[in-house]
């Protein structure tokens, strides 16, 4: 059966290498608002003035508001065996756009990532099960654990991939196509892994970077688009 969380994506023709170039600077507002300012990066040139409402601003984001969302449907599940509906709809929005976004900063898509709601080249699709396994719900931040210490690696080797892969683009205007499947290959690995902790999906996640364990299927089978 095929995993209930797909990630698929082409890899561009052509990139503008301008965007390229400032990617890192065009991405900032999308991440602030979907995990936080990033005061530990620049708490050494902050003045103690303004460092506490920055800091402050670190833990006010969407992504917050998710983890805050799944600790409680956690409760849920484990009394009821369901996710609550009136979360579930809002978490999968955020968590396709944070998926949108992190394909974008990772050179995997060249358009900028809608506000949210949005057509974008990522397809994206997970199939949330109509009732939990409340065993594995109560032990989920501990079955993780394996695929959290792979993807620290995994995850690292990306990273190194996608600066090559800049230099790449900016002299060629193209992303190499092996290096381009590796690292969409992670960004699939984590994406599966993230849906599970975040209790979208009960099926343990396959240690794999393929596509193979989690095809694209239509809405006819069944797919809500994350």
């Amino acid at each position: 059966m095929a995993y209930p969380v797909s990630y698929s994506i082409q890899r561009p023709e052509q990139y503008d290498r301008l965007t390229v170039l400032v990617r890192i600077i065009l991405v900032l507002p999308q991440y602030f608002l979907l995990f936080g300012f990033p005061f530990v990066i620049f708490s050494g040139v902050l003045g103690s003035g303004s460092a506490g409402l920055l800091q402050l601003l670190n833990y006010v984001s969407f992504t917050a508001v998710i983890e805050l969302l799944v600790f409680i449907a956690w409760f849920a599940i484990l009394f009821t065996g369901r996710f609550p509906q009136s979360f579930l709809g809002f978490c999968l929005m955020i968590f396709r756009w944070e998926q949108n976004v992190i394909a974008y900063f990772l050179l995997l898509a060249a358009p900028y990532p809608p506000f949210g709601n949005g057509p974008y080249p990522l397809e994206l699709q997970i199939q949330p099960p109509e009732q939990h396994n409340r065993l594995t719900t109560f032990f989920r931040a501990i079955l993780v654990i394996p695929h959290a210490v792979v993807l620290t690696f995994l995850g690292l080797a990306a990273m190194i991939v996608t600066v090559i892969a800049w230099f790449a683009i900016l002299f060629t205007g193209q992303y190499p196509a092996s290096m381009y499947d590796f690292v969409v290959g992670v960004a699939r690995w984590s994406a599966r892994v993230a849906a599970y902790e975040f209790l979208f999906v009960d099926e343990y996640p396959p240690f794999s970077l393929s596509g193979e364990a989690g095809p694209a299927l239509g809405a006819a089978d069944g797919l809500a688009p994350a």
